[in-house]
């Protein structure tokens, strides 16, 4: 290690030494535990710049560490420690538009939903990054972490990736497999419970889930898009709006391109029994390539898997609700 990282790692390990973590109640878990997921991240390749984002990846491994580490009745939230620390000066948040007085607004803040509305992402000192990206540096950091907030529970500190496979997979499983019923009951319990971590997780991996079972293509427009870069062209779109439903299971989903899923939506178009587009009279458009009344009749193309097709029942829902006859 260069004389230059040593100096960095030393005002660093301070700087974690010195938290300003509320104490109130026994010393608060938080930051710790955001501090040692995001080293993770790091270190198993999902992140590797300053900008830390708010993604599955990393609430998962704030749920799993938080489990196997914190013994005290704090509550597990990730947002608290996403927005306070702001409060120690190498982590600023990066507001999305309209959201710019974001650090007047604390309350609100201890919202996850609300957090992920207002933030892009947070953004860490160029040299605690390069501490980050640094092996030994990382691996020091974590276990000071470690040793200085959690040294009678350390030692349940193992496997944590394999903790957070286990999460996604079973969060997967109630997508593609679970009764629709089942499932919006266990999502009203974890309302009532104010778990918007898990929520969270399930909204996120329900995103990710439906393109995949279309094979990353538009139902209605066969539009696909294989990207060199990290992004998606194509949407996991709820047939009945998960507001109403709270049902992200596979059957209340389909893939859409942004165009088509923004018109399904606003109920220019849905899709009748028969897996048919149907497309409202209430609405006039140029006629253009991108026409949405081309589509007018077209058999949307469904999954591989029988079981994975969109529900009928969905369908109907959405045509009287929804679409604008």
């Amino acid at each position: 290690m260069t004389n230059k990282l040593q100096e960095l790692l030393q005002k660093y390990l301070k700087a974690f030494k010195k938290l300003r973590i509320d104490r109130a109640h026994g010393v608060a878990p938080h930051k710790p535990v955001l501090l040692i997921s995001v080293l993770q991240t790091f270190q198993n390749g999902v992140n590797n710049n300053q900008r830390i984002y708010i993604t599955p990846e990393l609430v998962a491994l704030f749920i799993s560490n938080w489990n196997s580490l914190v013994t005290t009745n704090h509550d597990c939230r990730f947002a608290l420690p996403f927005y306070h620390l702001t409060s120690d000066k190498f982590w600023k948040l990066i507001p999305n538009p309209g959201f710019e007085n974001i650090l007047h607004l604390s309350a609100s803040m201890r919202s996850l939903a609300n957090l992920n509305v207002a933030v892009d992402c947070a953004f860490i000192d160029d040299a605690l990054c390069t501490l980050m990206k640094d092996k030994k540096s990382n691996e020091i950091l974590m276990q000071f972490l470690l040793d200085e907030y959690f040294p009678n529970s350390k030692g349940n500190f193992n496997n944590i990736e394999g903790a957070q496979q286990s999460i996604f997979d079973d969060i997967e499983n109630k997508i593609l497999k679970e009764p629709s019923e089942e499932y919006r009951q266990e999502i009203k319990k974890l309302l009532e419970q104010k778990n918007e971590e898990e929520i969270f997780l399930r909204g996120s991996l329900f995103k990710r889930e439906i393109p995949k079972i279309y094979n990353n293509t538009c139902c209605i427009s066969g539009m696909k898009i294989d990207a060199t870069v990290n992004v998606s062209m194509i949407d996991a779109c709820h047939i009945v709006p998960f507001s109403v439903s709270y049902d992200d299971t596979v059957t209340n989903g389909i893939a859409l391109c942004p165009n088509l899923h923004r018109a399904f939506d606003r109920g220019l178009m849905t899709i009748d029994e028969n897996y048919r587009v149907v497309v409202s009279n209430t609405f006039r458009e140029d006629e253009t390539s991108y026409s949405i009344r081309a589509f007018e009749n077209k058999i949307i193309n469904l999954p591989s898997l029988e079981s994975y097709f969109p529900s009928a029942n969905n369908f109907h829902w959405h045509f009287k609700n929804i679409f604008k006859k």
